[in-house]
């Protein structure tokens, strides 16, 4: 009896373990999106402002932020990221991104000196 209450511990334990985690790890921004317009699907919008998010990264204009840890508050996710910009220069702060019911996103640094809207693009 024991053998088997054993066993049956050992599958759950197996069973908890290769089940995905939610929560910390869980970011639905994940995506390419293109800055204050709609994106094309074709990608036929050179001249407009791309932003990719990944789990540990933000690619955009302004150079590569990898993620170091995400924040969720209500409906709003703050992001403390370093970002390295052209030339190499390195910068540590907060980017807010707030989904809209429009499915859009608000994007804003930690100082509003910077605000966007962030239109995803089909995958």
């Amino acid at each position: 009896m024991i053998k088997l209450a054993a066993s049956m511990l050992s599958l759950v334990v197996l069973a908890a373990l290769a089940t995905p985690v939610h929560g910390e790890d869980d970011f639905p921004l994940v995506g390419t999106y293109t800055e204050n317009q709609a994106c094309k699907p074709n990608g036929s919008d050179p001249g407009v402002s791309r932003v990719t998010i990944t789990p540990r990264d933000i690619v955009s204009v302004f150079g590569l932020c990898t993620i170091l840890s995400k924040k969720r508050e209500g409906a709003t996710f703050v992001v403390h990221v370093e970002c390295k910009g052209p030339g190499g220069s390195q910068m540590l702060g907060d980017v807010i991104f707030t989904p809209r019911e429009d499915k859009t996103i608000d994007f804003s640094d930690q100082d509003q000196t910077y605000k966007a809207v962030l239109h995803r693009c089909p995958d």
